[in-house]
């Protein structure tokens, strides 16, 4: 009998780094994979190693002439032209060392949980540092520089054959996945977030419904800023699960960012852990519902590293893995954390009630999500 999860990481995860000043910091994925030790949750047989994606597989979505640009940027050997036509050596994704050998390792984790999912060795995988949503094909965007969740929907589609459900809680859209497959009826990419209307990268309206044989597998739910749990949590229960149940997928990737959290600093959708324990919980029961658990979960957005990110993929982890967390986050890991962050970081795993200020707007907000939600079911309702 197969286990029930398995966490794919490594250390060597923590080498996709830009700088020490850009939003997108790997200590999160330490963070995370520590405070799951300290609360005695994840064991040595639990973690698997993840493999380096090899050229073949980064061709099945990136075009050679762009994997090779990526290449000669991480040793020093790119032009400007050359760093412009490919996006890279921006703010949002600046030139480091070794750029090809990180990235190709995070995809590397993510076929390695879809592996060990296909093939029956678990039911569910977690690539916390996964969800690399923004890349294109050939061009970097939004922190983003190979779309490991692309390459992990190629490859199984190539491999195995099946349809893919592939959600997206990510505060911002998840534009590179939907861009790859936009044409593809055997790929139904949902994607649930900020309104680009106010965040990056300014896509995903309810009317970008994918193109050709694909028309009707792309979703976008575009919430207003300040949406906060219930608005949220009701978005999503009304779209994501009679849509997954239509489309009846035979494996889902969830991407899991946790940045529309109350405390992130880039984004201003203002939820609480409530809405990603849901959101956890509705995936993994679609999972077990409709494709017999095969589930690979990743990581994505989420820009406060201390507070947020690792209770929201500790919760994560323990839905898929059946285990216990209990309340509190011990004390061990908040007395190591809590002096390196600088941060008052939350005890538990929740959050306390009445955390987010007074929102003038709040029925106003609420109601353009209900109207949001109405056009979208109407749209797809008359689809099929």
């Amino acid at each position: 009998m197969s286990r029930a999860a398995a966490f794919i990481y490594s250390p060597e995860y923590l080498s996709y780094h830009f700088h020490d000043h850009h939003p997108f910091n790997p200590q999160r994925l330490k963070n995370t994979f520590d405070l799951l030790i300290e609360a005695g949750v994840l064991d040595n047989e639990d973690v698997c190693e993840p493999c380096q994606a090899e050229n073949q597989e980064l061709g099945l979505v990136h075009t050679g002439d762009y994997l090779d640009a990526v290449r000669r940027a991480g040793i020093g050997k790119s032009g400007v032209d050359d760093l412009a036509r490919f996006e890279l050596g921006t703010e949002d994704v600046p030139v480091f060392e070794g750029m090809h050998s990180a990235s190709s390792l995070v995809v590397g984790g993510t076929l390695t949980a879809a592996e060990l999912v296909l093939e029956g060795k678990v039911k569910h995988a977690i690539n916390i540092a996964g969800g690399l949503h923004h890349a294109r094909r050939q061009k970097a965007s939004g922190f983003c520089v190979y779309n490991d969740a692309a390459v992990a929907i190629a490859w199984i589609k190539q491999k195995f054959g099946v349809r893919i459900l592939y959600i997206d809680i990510d505060a911002h859209h998840g534009d590179g996945v939907q861009d790859i497959f936009y044409e593809d009826p055997d790929v139904m990419v949902i994607s649930i977030h900020e309104s680009g209307n106010y965040l990056f990268p300014g896509t995903g309206s309810i009317h970008e419904q994918g193109k050709g044989d694909g028309v009707g597998t792309t979703i976008n739910i575009p919430l207003e800023p300040f949406t906060e749990d219930d608005s949220w949590i009701s978005a999503f229960n009304s779209v994501v699960i009679p849509q997954a149940r239509m489309f009846a997928p035979d494996i889902i990737i969830s991407q899991n960012g946790c940045d529309g959290h109350y405390l992130d600093p880039l984004t201003h959708l203002a939820l609480s852990m409530k809405s990603y324990q849901a959101a956890f919980s509705a995936i993994h029961q679609l999972a077990e519902q409709l494709c017999d658990g095969r589930l690979v979960a990743l990581g994505g957005g989420g820009y406060s590293i201390w507070q947020v990110v690792p209770r929201a993929w500790a919760l994560l982890w323990s839905i898929l893995s059946g285990r216990d967390l209990g309340k509190k986050l011990p004390a061990s890991w908040l007395k190591k954390y809590g002096g390196i962050s600088g941060e008052s970081i939350p005890c538990s795993y929740s959050d306390p009630e009445g955390m987010v200020p007074p929102i003038p707007r709040r029925e106003e907000i609420k109601e353009k999500n209900l109207l949001t939600v109405e056009r979208i079911m109407r749209q797809s309702w008359a689809m099929f």
